[in-house]
């Protein structure tokens, strides 16, 4: 079994929710467990916000696009901004537990720990923001659409 679906979406924090829950509509009518949709959703409303947040200035930036694969056992998820990226991979500080008391500062170390493969890169000659990250699936009982 495979699905995908591809948003564009404006910078704007009402955008958030709908990709999540288009996410979990898809993954509760494949019949992923409830635990690793509900994990995968956490974690594309963190990066989803952050393109929000960072992903460039409005006017010209466009929004930005979420793509979510799920192919066999494995659910991969993209979100790619316009906006400045990333600091070069020497300047770039390591992913790590905000303090409790932060108000910012959690949303990639949560991705981190709620995916099992996690990639971070600036998108190549167009400049802007990717995090890509990936899970093994998990199934229900009574799923419908398992791959054989």
């Amino acid at each position: 079994m495979s699905i995908w679906w591809s948003l564009h979406l404006r910078r704007d924090a009402a955008s958030v929710p709908l990709a999540r829950r288009l996410l979990l509509g898809t993954m509760e009518t494949a019949g992923v467990d409830p635990d690793i949709s509900y994990d995968l959703s956490v974690a594309l409303s963190e990066a989803c916000a952050n393109a929000v947040e960072y992903g460039g200035d409005t006017e010209s930036s466009g929004g930005y696009r979420v793509t979510a694969f799920l192919d066999g056992e494995k659910c991969r998820i993209e979100v790619a901004d316009a906006g400045p990226g990333f600091p070069p991979a020497g300047r770039r500080r390591p992913v790590r537990a905000a303090r409790v008391d932060a108000e910012h500062g959690r949303g990639l170390y949560l991705i981190q720990e709620l995916a099992d493969h996690v990639h971070i890169r600036n998108r190549p000659g167009r400049g802007g923001a990717v995090v890509s990250f990936d899970k093994i699936l998990k199934w229900r009982e009574d799923a419908p659409l398992v791959a054989v």
